[in-house]
């Protein structure tokens, strides 16, 4: 049954739409006409059952016997996903991350596209990243954001400036925010925020590695 005007789409089922992509991406360019969804969970590691429950909150896509057509379902899942039009972003802060992130391949191609950086750093002001985003003047975020219909902003500075950028972005009418700043940040109910703590993740990690070890027990050298 397909999703009815209105109903809510989970995070996780995004974000696994976008992994679907990316791998039908993949098949596309290899010259695959036709794919299975159980072929499609052998091959990428995925849950077949899972991906024909996701497909079908969207609507009817496979071929009972054939599967799917890559090409369509690829563009397909770029409609769904929003990216069949470009998606203005900005980045609030030009440090290392920040460069970084403007540089990052996957931002400025499949319907991103990096309109500039800010900083209120003389020294960052006027420089470019590598890409060629212009770095400008913080001041001169709701200037851009209008101009250039910005709908996402990044933040991407220490945690004792990042409210301050994002109260910036909010101000700019920018309507979803992606924050690197280890910071809990407030922003207005109608402002989408989407945090991505790489330090959580790190001890998530750890504590993984750490659970492995104890649950080897204690080594034993035999004679």
């Amino acid at each position: 049954m397909s999703r009815r005007r209105g109903e809510k789409v989970s995070d996780l089922t995004t974000q696994r739409l976008s992994l679907y992509l990316r791998c039908l991406e993949e098949l596309d360019r290899q010259g695959t006409d036709t794919i299975s969804s159980q072929h499609l969970a052998d091959r990428f590691h995925f849950s077949s059952a899972q991906i024909r429950k996701d497909l079908a909150t969207f609507g009817e896509f496979g071929v009972r016997g054939v599967g799917y057509s890559v090409g369509k379902l690829k563009v397909s899942l770029i409609r769904i996903l929003g990216l069949d039009r470009e998606v203005g972003v900005v980045i609030v802060g030009a440090g290392n991350l920040g460069m970084a992130l403007a540089d990052y391949g996957g931002f400025n191609q499949k319907g991103f596209r990096i309109v500039a950086l800010f900083d209120v750093a003389p020294g960052k002001v006027g420089g470019a990243s590598r890409s060629g985003a212009p770095i400008l003047h913080l001041s001169r975020l709701g200037e851009v954001a209008s101009g250039q219909k910005v709908q996402i902003a990044v933040v991407a500075v220490p945690a004792a400036a990042a409210q301050s950028a994002a109260d910036a972005a909010a101000g700019a009418g920018i309507p979803a925010l992606l924050n690197f700043a280890p910071a809990r940040l407030r922003v207005p109910p109608s402002m989408t925020l989407r945090n991505v703590d790489l330090r959580t993740q790190m001890v998530s990690l750890a504590y993984r590695l750490a659970a492995t070890r104890r649950s080897a027990g204690p080594r034993r050298d035999h004679l």
